[in-house]
């Protein structure tokens, strides 16, 4: 049989063909799965940005004097170096988000779900740097680049949703209300069109006042396959912001 011949029939081979289907629905599973764990890396990332800028402007009268100076020149430093995307809009982005998610709640529920143990970070401390075994014999200590992955990673699972979905719940100021979201966005698989429309309508308010709550988040709960599609280029850690991001 000639080459082209061999070919012909390994393409009609149903047992070939499964083999491609099934390594492709691997591959698109895995895409999909990395795309996610970045975005949640990213995420963990904007707020551990945001955590630096808060710290760094209490950390006394002269910084505070800064003022919008600070993220004006943070702006321009970070641009030089990295590129586009570290305008001073995203800069107060990171910043709020930090602040609309305490820390507290972020280290403690860390904490629970790490072996290791986390202690609250000082002033000027990297997140990163307060990660310690919780046994003294550990056989060999930890890296600072290994914190650093672990710490991130920890926070980044605290993060489940795009980052596009924090930005919008950004603007929802009521903690309760925000929280709300967050956790329906989750269990419903909004995209951030469906969340933008829920938080437009009051859907949290809605709800409060209705009799059949359980209705009214039946309702509410309608997935979407936005947040699940594979990505359509290869994924790479962006260290610039679109103006949706």
């Amino acid at each position: 049989m000639s080459t082209k011949g061999q070919i012909r029939g390994l393409t009609r081979d149903k047992h070939y063909v499964g083999l491609v289907g099934g390594i492709g629905d691997l591959l698109e599973a895995a895409r999909r799965t990395s795309a996610r764990t970045l975005n949640a890396l990213m995420t963990a990332t904007y707020w551990e940005v945001g955590r630096r800028i808060v710290e760094f402007e209490q950390g006394g009268k002269q910084r505070a004097e800064y003022g919008e100076e600070l993220l004006k020149q943070l702006s321009a430093d970070l641009t030089s170096r990295f590129g586009r995307g570290f305008g001073v809009d995203n800069l107060q982005r990171f910043r709020a988000f930090y602040l609309a998610y305490a820390p507290s709640e972020i280290y403690a529920t860390v904490s629970r779900k790490s072996p290791m143990h986390i202690s609250q970070p000082l002033s000027g401390e990297s997140a990163s740097s307060i990660i310690q075994p919780l046994s003294e014999k550990s056989p060999a200590p930890i890296s600072a680049t290994s914190s650093r992955k672990s710490d991130l990673a920890s926070v980044a699972s605290l993060f489940p949703l795009p980052w596009s979905h924090y930005v919008r719940l950004l603007s929802v100021k009521n903690p309760e209300a925000r929280r709300f979201y967050e956790a329906e966005a989750l269990r419903g698989g909004w995209s951030v069109r469906q969340l933008d429309r829920q938080i437009s309508t009051l859907f949290f308010e809605r709800t409060a006042l209705s009799r059949n709550k359980a209705a009214m988040l039946t309702k509410g709960a309608q997935p979407s396959q936005v947040m699940c599609s594979p990505p359509r280029r290869k994924s790479k850690i962006p260290l610039s912001l679109s103006s949706s991001i």
